[in-house]
């Protein structure tokens, strides 16, 4: 504050308090002269000189308080548009990147599927009421609480093992929310067998729905109900812990139990967001024949709801909208990447062999030469065309130069022939080995540089930070496994050595025809 204000302002101060004391004086001074004629007009005049100051007070304090309150809900209602506006702006652009990657996926049911859900949030953008989702092991007390909420028996009691239909909502109207809230009761999660597994997996989908979610535990947390909790808040999502059924307890036991619930909790929610009530009060006999006698709890639990969704209620949507398109973006991606993979599997294989059946034919003078032949700029091309890379043949040729170099580099041709020559050799005759050993080198050395080339345009055509030689050492350890190797011999026998053996036959019986003729 600058100094000249700090002057005015203690002068200031200063000029009233004087007046009260002069003020305060006059009063006084006037009540000593009346009094000693008139004593009871003196307490008089003070009374009414008392009131009207009162009233005068009261009447300032009313209409400032108004006019605040009156400003606060205009500042309270800008802001909200503003951020609902925003919300609504930001998240529609990032639905429609979402729908473009949607629309190449190829799976028609996974597509429509996905589409559904771009459309539920492009839907979300335009709500104002609120979602709130209870969840809990069965019979808790979640239908209890929504009774007590709604006001009417709503539940179906039907199961000891979850008394409740799946994901039944009913929209209510809380006084001091603008908005009504859509309350939806979710079926017994955590429970055996699978139709339990089930319910839960149905119980972790409604989640993602929800802006509040209310976890009633009628006991302390057990392992699973801790994990699920757990599960919930990753999800960023405002999260009430109920304690219900505290008719049921001592006030000891209540007090013990209430302390564990905030301690196991400590991580994941504020110590206030951990709530005792008793949706459906019972008249309990108790040890020490003490009787306890509870009305329902909701009220604090009501009030706890009608805070935070005035408070940070369109936040909350906000994030919700947010999880659920970074979700749905995860798994169109998720997706995406499969098919990619797939179609870059299928390009590399064609290569493979096809590049196995020219070296067949046409052996090389030097197996250095090998790691040149099997990268193919072809190949380079089509799996850039799949991760909607367009290169042109120039491009295609210096990435295949630049890896065919990392491959001699790294010494991993030699590496290969050696590994190959050794599996070979307990599969088939010397002979074969030394007609096909560069054939199947070379389509395994197309396979290595494949995938590093995947790799390599999944990564935004980037090496990444170790560069290509780390890329196809990596891809090439991965294709030392003995799973793969086994499984690669096997094809190369169907697809190379098989068809050459056939052939050496056909060859040997017709020369042996011939001379026998």
């Amino acid at each position: 504050m600058p100094f000249y204000r700090l002057i005015i302002l203690i002068f200031g101060l200063s000029l009233i308090l004087g007046l009260i004391i002069w003020l305060v004086n006059s009063i006084y001074q006037l009540y000593i002269q009346i009094s000693f004629t008139a004593p009871l007009l003196a307490n008089i005049l003070i009374f009414l000189i008392t009131g009207i100051s009162g009233f005068l007070i009261y009447t300032w304090a009313f209409y400032y308080n108004k006019l605040f309150a009156r400003k606060f809900d205009s500042k309270y209602k800008e802001n909200y548009l503003s951020k609902f506006t925003n919300r609504k702006k930001i998240s529609l652009q990032d639905v429609k990147l979402i729908i473009d990657r949607v629309k190449n996926i190829k799976n028609k049911a996974l597509k429509q599927s996905l589409l559904k859900r771009s459309k539920e949030i492009i839907d979300d953008l335009d709500r104002q009421e609120f979602k709130v989702i209870l969840f809990g092991k069965g019979s808790v007390g979640k239908t209890s609480l929504i009774n007590s909420l709604v006001g009417e028996v709503i539940g179906q009691v039907n199961s000891s093992m979850g008394t409740t239909k799946i994901g039944v909502s009913y929209r209510i109207k809380l006084k001091g929310l603008s908005s009504k809230v859509l309350i939806t009761d979710t079926p017994g999660i955590l429970e055996m067998g699978l139709k339990g597994e089930k319910r839960g997996k149905l119980a972790k989908q409604l989640s993602l729905q929800s802006d509040l979610l209310l976890f009633i535990v009628d006991n302390d947390l057990s392992q699973s109900e801790y994990q699920f909790l757990k599960f919930i808040n990753s999800l960023g999502k405002k999260v009430l812990l109920i304690f219900n059924k505290i008719d049921l307890y001592s006030q000891k036991d209540r007090i013990k139990i209430l302390n564990s619930l905030k301690n196991k909790t400590t991580n994941l929610l504020f110590v206030e967001d951990v709530i005792l009530i008793s949706a459906n009060p019972q008249n309990r006999q108790l040890e020490m024949i003490q009787k306890v006698d509870l009305s329902p709890s909701i009220n604090t639990l009501i009030r706890k709801i009608v805070i935070i969704l005035r408070a940070e209620g369109q936040e909350l949507i906000s994030k919700n909208i947010i999880t659920k398109s970074q979700r749905l973006e995860k798994e169109a991606s998720q997706i995406i990447d499969s098919q990619r993979g797939k179609q870059s599997n299928k390009v590399i294989n064609q290569y493979q062999w096809v590049t196995a059946g020219v070296v067949l034919v046409n052996p090389l003078p030097f197996f250095d030469m090998l790691a040149t032949a099997a990268v193919n700029t072809q190949m380079i091309v089509e799996i850039g065309q799949v991760y909607e890379c367009k290169l042109s043949s120039d491009e295609g040729k210096e990435l295949a130069l630049s890896l065919g170099k990392t491959l001699i580099g790294l010494q991993i041709t030699k590496g290969a022939v050696e590994v190959l020559g050794k599996i070979l050799q307990l599969n088939i005759s010397s002979f074969l080995v030394g007609k096909v050993l560069q054939s199947v080198t070379v389509a395994y050395l197309t396979r290595i540089a494949g995938q590093s080339f995947v790799e390599y345009f999944s990564n935004n055509q980037s090496w990444g930070k170790g560069g290509i030689k780390e890329v196809v050492q990596r891809n090439f350890q991965l294709n030392k496994q003995d799973m793969f190797l086994k499984n690669f011999v096997e094809d190369a026998i169907l697809k190379i050595i098989n068809p050459l053996r056939d052939n050496l036959k056909s060859t040997d019986k017709k020369k042996l025809d011939k001379d026998e003729w």
